[in-house]
């Protein structure tokens, strides 16, 4: 068969992956496909995956992808008469000591959360359900009945002949040598047969997927890191179909397979491939059996399950694996291609994601957006920083080692550090900063008094619980300044820059020239796809802010959503802008004595810009807070940021004026009921279910995205509504993904969580969820509970925020 002149879409590899998404455009989309794989099917690391699949994880989206994988895996033999291997033998992971035995129980909260089965066990439940291995030293483990373990091969192939029973062509031995180019977009994809015209690309090129992605500009952040497991020789006494076992303490795996065992494991010293291409002839290759790197998992496997100590290996696998930065798969479209969608780099769950993952990149392929929040996989997430190979090796690298460590809550990152600073970095450091890391910029978390402090790790109250408290306590009575510079920060400016902006906000920007709004961007399901601020500074131009992670994924969704033939040009602007948020009741006491320009509440009223000067200085002073006070967010000419800073902190003494982190903001903004994109609202959340209808035009006749389905669902009662909840109980710690109870029965669970030092009581933000309707008298007639680590404890329901509802403080 040779190839086709053209196609609508062309996929690029024929991994799991690729043959997913293959035969899910095929399947659901009838779409004209046609994949593409330089070797044979399963080549690159399908064929040597070890095969496990999991299906929990602490995202709901990316646990219903993983859920949607087993489904599938059920079924597919049935439909295309390929066997798959799959069997749903149930998983245990193990715990050896009291942290992991929280973390899981923080997991079968949320695994009831997301309405998954899982259980709790005693290590004589473990020795029971696996004869085999020492339980000695266990304290418990968890029990994922529905988990199971599958041939990668067999999979693929079956899906490979799904996708051709419903019209798609697969082609082995074509590679893709580049692209034809037109602007953005791509017109043809070049190969060594030929070239095929294309109205969309996929790529799922595996650990080639970085070099395809260059060939049309885009950058996909993957570190191929060698990854080794054994199979064995037959074990007597062991079951056909005993569970697979995860066991992070020892930083193993175990599957059975033909009577012996797969085991492999993540160690703290990964070994890294190459930083350069991946050679095009590395198909079916596998690297030289390393015993030497391999032994501390032999001695920790042979500790767990002393079978191994006698039994044969029959061969060991070592073989590249593509592993991401932060340890999250990738999907999506860059904004840098117009028409290429990615979805690479899988971290050893590409078997466990290939079924989900297909589904939805088909989807987002056909569609254009994510059919649910998957903003933790987006491709976007990403930003210049990661075209860094050395920088990605390294982060890499840290996330592998993490891959079975205890998933303490606020853990960082710390390979790579500092990348990015702002120019107050060390003034900040002086002033006993503890920093965290936001894409690359250092920011500050707490302030220590002690110097030389550091985050000490727990799953209870961790050690800058009280320092937090006292800079929480300081912005409420007095002012505390916030360093924000790595704030992402944009200019919209032309004749049509606000036509572009009615389109694309779901809030009403045709204010004037001093104005700011609020607003959300929504996608065509009326979802919540960002949220911002926009400050209107002339006619033709707009002042656009939003949070440090977003910005790429927010740029790119504002290009891409700019009507064809508006004069409307979008400008990265975040390096020329350091920004400093001046919070508290006597922020206008100091601002007043650094700038003769008019903050009364009159001359500089809430939800206004203006230029101001400050130390001789140009300030761009945005009346907007986060915290529910008094202030003023400024935005200062980049290499200016240090004299305003220090002038502010001079003229602020007499007011006791203090640096604050970014802990101490989360605190405050859940008080005062502020939502919190990619936790509280996500694209799978409307602005009313959020309590954000306030915000949306549609008493304006001005059409923008999302209005239609947004209507639909302002006309009926919601079948879910985001509520605060708060618990007294002062050893609970909230974090988000906790049961949410009324009268006993689930009704949904935390989307955000923390403690509010002002209120003196743990707070929770989360939807109830009712498919009637969710009315405020069914809020507010039930009796509530937080399961919290499977503990379920009283907490009461608020509707308004906890912290001055009127917002009178913010607007004095």
């Amino acid at each position: 068969m040779s190839l086709p002149s053209h196609a609508q879409i062309v996929v690029i590899g024929g991994g799991i992956i690729g043959c997913s998404t293959a035969y899910h455009l095929a399947r659901d989309h009838k779409a004209d496909v046609v994949l593409l794989e330089q070797g044979k099917l399963t080549s690159g690391s399908t064929w040597h995956a070890a095969g496990l699949v999991g299906q929990l994880r602490s995202s709901a989206s990316i646990t219903r992808v993983l859920k949607y994988s087993v489904d599938l895996y059920k079924g597919l033999e049935a439909e295309t008469g390929l066997a798959t291997g799959w069997k749903m033998t149930g998983c245990l992971r193990l715990a050896t000591n009291q942290d992991r035995w929280t973390e899981f129980r923080r997991l079968a909260t949320t695994a009831r959360s997301f309405g998954m089965e899982m259980h709790l066990v005693s290590p004589d439940e473990v020795k029971r359900m696996w004869p085999l291995m020492d339980t000695s030293d266990l304290v418990g483990a968890s029990w994922l009945p529905t988990d199971g373990q599958a041939s990668p091969s067999d999979i693929t192939q079956s899906l490979a002949k799904g996708a051709r029973m419903h019209g798609a062509k697969l082609f082995e031995d074509v590679r893709v040598t580049g692209f034809e180019m037109d602007g953005k977009r791509i017109v043809k994809v070049k190969t060594t047969q030929g070239e095929i015209a294309c109205e969309k690309v996929v790529n799922c090129a595996g650990q080639w997927a970085r070099q395809v992605g260059a060939m049309a500009g885009i950058n996909v952040p993957l570190q191929p890191v060698k990854h080794q497991y054994i199979i064995t020789e037959a074990i007597d006494g062991l079951s056909a179909d005993a569970p697979t076992i995860r066991d992070p303490d020892r930083r193993t795996y175990f599957k059975e397979e033909v009577g012996g065992l797969v085991m492999g494991g993540y160690e703290p010293d990964p070994q890294a491939w190459t930083i350069g291409d991946v050679p095009d002839d590395w198909e079916f290759r596998l690297f030289d059996d390393d015993f030497d790197h391999f032994e501390q998992h032999m001695m920790q496997a042979i500790a767990r399950v002393p079978a191994l100590e006698t039994v044969g290996v029959k061969q060991m696998i070592n073989g590249p694996e593509s592993f991401t930065p932060d340890g999250n798969f990738i999907l999506g479209s860059a904004p840098e291609c117009a028409n290429m969608f990615v979805g690479a780099g899988f971290n050893a769950f590409g078997i466990a994601s290939g079924g989900g993952a297909g589904w939805v990149l088909a989807q987002w392929t056909m569609d254009g957006e994510a059919p649910l929040d998957l903003w933790t996989v987006d491709i976007r997430r990403f930003s210049g920083l990661h075209k860094d190979r050395d920088w990605v090796c390294a982060r890499t690298l840290e996330a592998y080692g993490k891959h079975y460590t205890v998933a303490f809550p606020h853990e960082e990152y710390e390979s790579g550090r500092p990348r990015i600073v702002s120019p107050l970095y060390e003034r900040l450091k002086a002033h006993g900063a503890v920093f965290g890391s936001k894409l690359g910029w250092e920011r500050p978390n707490w302030f220590a008094t002690n110097p030389g402090a550091r985050d000490e790790y727990s799953m209870g109250r961790q050690n800058w619980f009280d320092a937090v408290g006292a800079e929480h306590t300081h912005v409420r009575e007095k002012v505390g300044i916030f360093d924000q510079s790595s704030f992402a920060k944009y200019e919209l400016t032309g004749a049509d820059a606000q036509k572009a902006l009615d389109w694309i906000c779901a809030n009403d920007v045709s204010k004037p020239a001093g104005r700011l709004t609020y607003t959300q961007l929504l996608n065509t399901r009326g979802g919540i796809e960002a949220d911002l601020t926009v400050a209107r500074l002339a006619e033709d131009r707009f002042y656009i802010v939003t949070g440090t992670g977003f910005r790429t994924h927010d740029f790119g969704w504002i290009e891409d959503h700019i009507e064809a033939g508006r004069d409307a040009k979008l400008r990265d602007v975040t390096e020329d802008f350091g920004t400093l948020s001046l919070m508290g009741p006597e922020a206008r006491n100091v601002l007043s004595a650094v700038t003769d320009a008019d903050v009364s509440n009159a001359g500089f009223p809430f939800g206004h810009v203006r230029e101001i000067a400050i130390a001789g200085h140009t300030v761009r002073a945005l009346r907007v807070t986060y915290v529910g006070e008094l202030g003023w967010e400024l935005h200062v000419p980049i290499a200016a940021t240090g004299e305003v800073f220090d002038a502010l902190m001079e003229a602020g003494k007499p007011f006791e004026i203090k640096p604050v982190g970014y802990r101490a903001l989360e605190s405050l903004r859940l008080e005062k009921g502020y939502r919190a994109w990619g936790s509280d609202i996500t694209p799978n959340d409307s602005p009313f279910e959020a309590g954000l209808g306030w915000a949306v035009k549609l008493k304006k006749d001005i059409r923008f995205i999302g209005r239609e389905a947004t209507e639909e669902v302002a006309a009926k009662p919601l079948g879910k509504r985001l509520a605060c909840f708060t618990v007294d109980d002062p050893d609970v710690v909230l974090l988000g993904r906790e049961t949410i109870l009324r009268d006993g029965e689930p009704v949904g669970y935390l989307t955000s969580g923390g403690h509010g030092y002002t209120v003196g009581k743990g707070i929770g933000y989360g939807y109830v969820r009712k498919a009637e309707g969710v009315s405020e008298d069914f809020l507010r007639s039930g009796r509530y509970e937080l399961v919290v680590a499977m503990e379920s404890v009283p907490a009461e329901i608020h509707l308004e925020p906890l912290y001055d509802p009127s917002s009178s403080r913010v607007k004095a």
